[in-house]
């Protein structure tokens, strides 16, 4: 029933019988050295890639650990630097937690405080957070940290990135010293190492190379989208590529059943495959695929696993996978045996890390393409319809209805040009050779990368550092505790900015003064203006450069770099905060 490699790792029958049902058929690299180690209560410092399958890595050995407890007080802590991650990572541990009793909790900014608080009180076994919300859950008591077992940091760099290395610290400052501790992270900075010295002691180093899988016959692209333009998106590429048959892979069950409805509304002959299916019915969903009744499969990861069916032209990932792995199987589907195939992968802005985590891992470039615009379907939809009038000259008898052309012609003293645009019309009225489709705006440009991995957000040159910023003033400041992690972490985590949006900061005593990108598009500002830090609305309004007078903390995350320092400023290369907010060499 198990698989041999996992079971050979020493994990429990009830968590192999999780990755059993998840059809987990071989560890990966970064699995097979970690778990054993875990298992056997070292230490873990790992160097791996986004996707390359670390989340089981470290969450099945913390989960087999995991014990009865009277006063339920959480065994296991995660910290990630985004809240889709905190999900993310949540989703897959409850996944492998299955046939456990266990409770599992993320925690995150941008979502209601109350409901954390009350499965806090009630008791849970794992919590999966952000820093800031972490923090403020220690700070308020709802969060007691003095049972954590083992503690886990997933993709450091990228809090360090983020600005959140200190509550990190602060945070591992505060769980037992006996706990066992991992750490993951795509790089290893400096800061990172100094920590991993600092708190994990003579860990154990595991570190994996990026998969290196060819996949040369298949064209790859992306499309940057917002969530509701997806299925929009989807119909017209159906139109514009040229498509033998393809496979479009969604997360959920009803996602599957949904979107298949929603293209065969639209006149596509398209299947939902999922997990809900009985045996018999995937295998007439597949055979119906072979034999050309149906040219659409909407799909899960499980369901779709072993199929290979010939004429699969496309792959559509209309949801972006969490892993490598998972990517690299769906666009495996085309492109077999030799044959050519194409990939299209619909990222949402705040799907960016995953986009770039799959690059990294695979080492190819996913070619960004634009949504096809009215010209291009206009075009296809013309030449699709000149094409069904050849075929139709070709194959059929058309001695009687040229007749009843030519009588009505000539009774009605209709010219035949005529007669013919107007059936013509007639024939294409619901599927309008010329249609008038709804402006798709996409969201701003992918942040472009720099050598070593540093991002840098696409922004007109000008300005201090090369990039145009505005000015902002918000209401809140030293008198309400506020520092510049708390807004860094605010903007980026829970308005979901690009850190490289991100200038100047500078902290007063009732306000304080932010510099932003100036080609954030309006809706982002809109989304800031209602923002809170620290239960209080920021109130955003654009302002002019403040002066120096009363501004006792600076802080600039897009630069990186030392700058002229000035009297009171925070200047960088060498400083950093301490617990208290305050500068030290």
């Amino acid at each position: 029933m198990f698989s041999p490699e996992f079971s050979a790792l020493g994990i429990a029958p009830e968590l192999l019988a999780a990755l059993y049902d998840l059809e987990y058929q071989h560890p990966s690299a970064i699995q097979e050295q970690s778990i054993p180690l875990l298992l056997e209560g070292h230490n873990i410092l790992g160097t791996a890639q986004t996707g390359t399958g670390k989340t089981a890595a470290y969450a099945v050995p913390v989960l087999q650990r995991l014990q009865p407890r009277k006063d339920r007080r959480p065994q296991v802590l995660v910290l990630t630097p985004t809240r889709e991650l905190a999900i993310q990572v949540a989703q897959a541990m409850e996944s492998f937690a299955r046939k456990l009793k266990c409770n599992i909790l993320s925690v995150y900014g941008g979502s209601p405080i109350g409901p954390q608080l009350k499965r806090l009180s009630s008791g849970v076994d794992v919590v999966v957070g952000t820093p800031g919300r972490l923090i403020d859950h220690i700070k308020r008591g709802s969060l007691d940290l003095s049972s954590i077992e083992a503690i886990v940091l997933d993709e450091a760099d990228e809090m360090l990135r983020m600005g959140f290395i200190d509550d990190v610290e602060t945070i591992l400052s505060e769980a037992p010293s006996g706990c066992q501790r991992a750490l993951f992270s795509a790089t290893m900075p400096p800061q990172i190492r100094r920590v991993a010295s600092t708190y994990l002691g003579d860990a154990k180093h595991v570190q994996i190379s990026s998969p290196t899988t060819t996949l040369d016959q298949i064209e790859q692209f992306h499309l940057l989208l917002h969530g509701g333009q997806k299925i929009e998106a989807l119909k017209r590429l159906l139109e514009v590529e040229d498509i033998n048959a393809a496979m479009v892979f969604v997360r959920t069950k009803d996602a599957t059943t949904e979107i298949a409805a929603q293209l065969e509304r639209a006149g596509f002959k398209a299947a939902a495959l999922n997990g809900d299916l009985s045996q018999q019915m995937r295998e007439q969903c597949v055979l119906r695929l072979k034999q050309g009744h149906i040219d659409i499969v909407v799909a899960t990861d499980v369901a779709a696993r072993g199929l290979d069916v010939e004429r699969i032209s496309h792959v559509f990932n209309f949801d972006i996978p969490f892993d490598t792995e998972a990517y690299i199987h769906r666009i495996g589907r085309t492109g077999r045996a030799g044959r050519t195939g194409r990939a299209i992968l619909f990222v949402s802005p705040n799907e960016r890390r995953l986009l770039r985590g799959i690059e990294q891992a695979t080492k190819q470039q996913i070619t960004l393409m634009p949504v096809p615009d009215e010209k291009q379907i206009s075009t296809c939809r013309i030449n699709a319809f000149i094409a069904s009038l050849h075929k139709t000259l070709t194959t059929q008898d058309l001695g009687s209805m040229r007749a009843m052309v030519d009588e009505m012609a000539t009774r009605d003293n209709i010219e035949m040009e005529d007669l013919a645009a107007a059936l013509a019309w007639q024939l294409q009225q619901h599927n309008p050779l010329h249609p008038k489709l709804k402006s798709l705006d996409p969201p701003s440009p992918r942040p472009k990368t720099r050598p070593g991995g540093k991002e840098r957000f696409s922004e007109p040159k000008g300005g201090a550092g090369g990039a145009a910023m505005n000015g902002y003033r918000i209401s809140v400041g030293r008198e309400q505790q506020i520092t510049p992690r708390d807004i860094v972490g605010a903007f980026t985590n829970e308005a979901q900015l690009p850190i490289r949006s991100i200038g100047r900061i500078k902290i007063e005593a009732q306000s304080s003064y932010i510099e932003l990108s100036s080609n954030l598009p309006a809706r982002a500002l809109e989304k800031l203006k209602k923002l809170q830090i620290r239960h209080n609305h920021i109130g955003l309004k654009p302002a002019t450069a403040p002066s120096n007078k009363g501004a006792k903390e600076e802080f600039s995350p897009a630069k990186g770099k030392p700058r002229p320092e000035k009297k009171g400023e925070y200047k960088g290369g060498g400083k950093k905060w301490d617990k208290k907010d305050k500068y030290k060499k």
